[in-house]
């Protein structure tokens, strides 16, 4: 029985985890959640993320919730197949930083144009600056190619690259060709067919 467990809904944040799990090719249990018919809000999901969210894993006797969170935490845990950086390593700094500049900045910058303010927010109040600005530093970052830290794939292409893709779906982000060059390498991926051949058929069971 795998001592590894995610608590996941299809075609949602836990997506990405799952992707980062196909990676490092451990076995693991999936929980799966209908987050249409609020079972990431029943008590016994509660008591895993009291948020009410996905993603979660749990691991032996550690539960952890947030995407970037529990990638960097998988990642460190399974270092076998070299998705993090180790400490130490002086590209540690940079991965760190990307790992978490997807929910930190990415993600609010898009939320921001999905649902607009009554009045724009002042630059300065918010710790994403703006959407054009996000969308500038992660192009000239990914310039060199092919990944973010330029041969070496690592869990902060996971999150960005989910992040990204998910923006300029849903023209949320300007479609550059920085972005569409590094997607076209993360969506080859192996392990990325298999989450979302596999996300596809649970999202349709759901919907039955």
């Amino acid at each position: 029985m795998p001592n590894l467990t995610l608590y996941h809904s299809p075609q949602s944040r836990s997506g990405l985890v799952r992707w980062l799990l196909e990676e490092i090719g451990e076995p693991y249990d999936l929980h799966v959640l209908n987050i249409k018919k609020g079972e990431s809000r029943a008590p016994a999901h509660l008591a895993v993320n009291p948020m009410g969210k996905v993603p979660a894993i749990k691991h032996g006797d550690v539960v952890v919730t947030e995407a970037a969170a529990i990638c960097c935490y998988l990642a460190d845990e399974f270092p076998r197949v070299g998705l993090n950086m180790p400490i130490g390593d002086k590209r540690r700094g940079p991965y760190l930083q990307w790992l978490f500049f997807g929910p930190s900045c990415i993600e609010p910058a898009m939320m921001d144009r999905a649902f607009k303010r009554a009045e724009e927010a002042p630059r300065s109040s918010v710790g994403y600056g703006d959407a054009d600005s996000v969308a500038a530093v992660v192009a000239s970052a990914l310039r060199p190619g092919p990944y973010l830290l330029g041969d070496r794939f690592t869990a902060a292409d996971i999150i960005i690259g989910s992040g990204l893709r998910w923006g300029t779906t849903w023209k949320l982000l300007p479609a550059r060709p920085e972005f569409a060059a590094y997607l076209s390498h993360l969506t080859e991926r192996p392990a990325f067919k298999r989450t979302e051949a596999a996300d596809a058929a649970l999202a349709a069971q759901q919907s039955a």
